[in-house]
This record gives C-alpha cells, sequence and structure tokens, in this order.
C-alpha cells in the first residue's frame, strides 16, 4: 500500500472515529458535566497511551525526547485538549454532536489563516473564499430549526457556538505547536502520549486546586457515564489522534485535512439513531457547503 493510500485510509478511519467519539461524549457529558467528563476521559487515555507506547516502544513515555520537544508538544497538550475539551464538551451540551463537529470544521480555516499569520505560508483569493463557503455552510445549519434530540432544547445556542468557537481556536494552536514538536519525523504515538500527559496533568492540578478530584472520581459510580466516557477516551484521544498523526504523517496536509473534516457527514445518520435527530435539508446542504470549503482550502 502506497504512502498516499495508507494517510487516506487513516483520515477516514480518523473522521469515523471522532464521530464516534462525539456521540459517546454527548452521552456522558449530559449525565456528569464538562469537567469531570474531561478529567475522566483525559486520564483514561493517557493511561491507554502508555500501555500502548511501552509495548511498541519499549518505554512508557518517551524518556529521550529533546526538552524542545517537551516544551512545544506539552504547550500544544495543555491548549489543545485540556483547554480546547473543557470549551467542546460545554458546546456538546448547548448544540449536540453534529452541530459541535459542523463548527469544528472551522479548526482547518483557522489554522490556515495562523500559518499565514505565524509562519508566512501562502493564502491566496481562492483559499479565502473556501473559507468564506465553510462559514457559509455552519450559518446555514445554525440557522435552521433545533430539533428536540441532538439539539439539546434546553441548551443556549449563542453560548453553545461561543464554546466551540474557543475550542476551534485552542485546537487551530495546538496543530501549530504539534508541527513545532514533530519535526525532524518524531513518532505519532509518542507526540500523543507527551500531549495527553501534560494535558491529564494540568486538568487534575487544577482540579485539585478547586478540590474536584473526589467529586470526578464519585463520577464514576454513573455507569452509564464511565462507559461512554471509556468509549469516547478509546475512539477520540487514543485510537483517534493518533489516527490523524498518522494520516498527516504519510498524506499530504490537504487530502488529510480534507478527510478528516468529514465527520459531520458521519454524524448525520448517527445523530438521528442516537439522539432522535431529524436532519432538515438545511443541515444537508450546509454539511455539504462546509466539508466542501475545506477541500477547497486545500485543494485550490
Amino acid at each position: 500500500m502506497s504512502g498516499d493510500s495508507l494517510g487516506a485510509l487513516a483520515a477516514l478511519g480518523t473522521a469515523a472515529l471522532w464521530a464516534g467519539s462525539y456521540t459517546a461524549f454527548t452521552l456522558a457529558v449530559r449525565r456528569i458535566g464538562a469537567d469531570h467528563l474531561n478529567r475522566l476521559r483525559l486520564l483514561f487515555a493517557l493511561v491507554l497511551l502508555v500501555l500502548a507506547h511501552l509495548v511498541v516502544e519499549g518505554t512508557p513515555i518517551p524518556l529521550h525526547a529533546e526538552g524542545s520537544r517537551w516544551l512545544w508538544l506539552s504547550l500544544s497538550g495543555v491548549i489543545g485538549f485540556a483547554i480546547a475539551d473543557a470549551f467542546l464538551f460545554r458546546a456538546l451540551l448547548h448544540l449536540g454532536a453534529h452541530r459541535t463537529s459542523l463548527l469544528a470544521a472551522l479548526i482547518p480555516v483557522v489554522s490556515t489563516f495562523l500559518a499565514w499569520a505565524a509562519f508566512g505560508e501562502s493564502l491566496g483569493w481562492l483559499q479565502a473564499l473556501a473559507g468564506l463557503a465553510v462559514v457559509g455552510g455552519i450559518f446555514l445549519v445554525l440557522a435552521g430549526r433545533r430539533s428536540g434530540g441532538d439539539g439539546a432544547p434546553r441548551g443556549s445556542l449563542k453560548l453553545g457556538v461561543l464554546f466551540a468557537l474557543g475550542a476551534v481556536v485552542a485546537q487551530a494552536s495546538r496543530y501549530l505547536l504539534s508541527v513545532l514538536g514533530m519535526r525532524g519525523g518524531f513518532p505519532p504515538l509518542s507526540t500523543n502520549v507527551m500531549q495527553i500527559l501534560a494535558a491529564t496533568s494540568a486538568a487534575w492540578i487544577f482540579a485539585g486546586r478547586r478540590r474536584g478530584w473526589a467529586e470526578t472520581l464519585t463520577a464514576l459510580r454513573d455507569r452509564r457515564a464511565a462507559a461512554a466516557t471509556v468509549a469516547g477516551a478509546v475512539l477520540g484521544p487514543t485510537v483517534g489522534v493518533t489516527l490523524s498523526l498518522i494520516a498527516l504523517g504519510h498524506a499530504s496536509v490537504g487530502m488529510a485535512s480534507t478527510l478528516m473534516s468529514v465527520t459531520p457527514v458521519f454524524l448525520l445518520p448517527v445523530s438521528r439513531v442516537a439522539f432522535g435527530e431529524r436532519p432538515t435539508w438545511r443541515a444537508y446542504a450546509g454539511t455539504a457547503l462546509a466539508v466542501a470549503g475545506v477541500a477547497g482550502l486545500f485543494l485550490v
């Protein structure tokens, strides 16, 4: 199998896994809240990643990584997982899985503009037009009727959008910092371990200062929430993120980013089954326009 084919398959697998993680985390966050969910899924993901790294690399964490890598990847982990996902889970409460994942399609758009500002990467008018298409697709979905299932009827649309945009900016920043930390062909699994380790440490230290450890561990008594949290941790930050790094390592950024952006497409049928959401024509049209905009952003 060629490198491009492997990267494309990894990117599509990432999109499917993220759809599953959005669904699982939506179920969990409605039962135990955003803060408990964020800390627990990071802890579960860290345990799984350390075990995987021990099997693959022979050490629980990348002990021989340079200090500069630890700096960039730790910072990217705290911003991209501890902070971004704290916003993300609050967005799930207000918007539901599909709308939140659709707003996440802004991540490559924001990443492109940040790379243009920080690294001087080229940005043409066609790319700017593609970015507007993504925004237009998202607006089309958000302007439509909200149903009682996935839409979380007691949630606030404005708050949900603000939380989602906070997650977008933080995740886009993580991408840029990850590029700095992975230079020289650093392994994706080791990258993920370092990021999750930093994020888990930050989240639990902050919880300790607020005396939240006991409350978070008590949340595990809710078996359904615990099962959904474990499932989301496996599908998202453990396997999904590692697969996304493999995709970026074997395929072009444009191909990988485009294929990984189809998560909202996977979520259309999933949301109907899991939450009773009945997508309108706006949901289908807006999702298609947003995904097309992401494709255009990288392929023009």
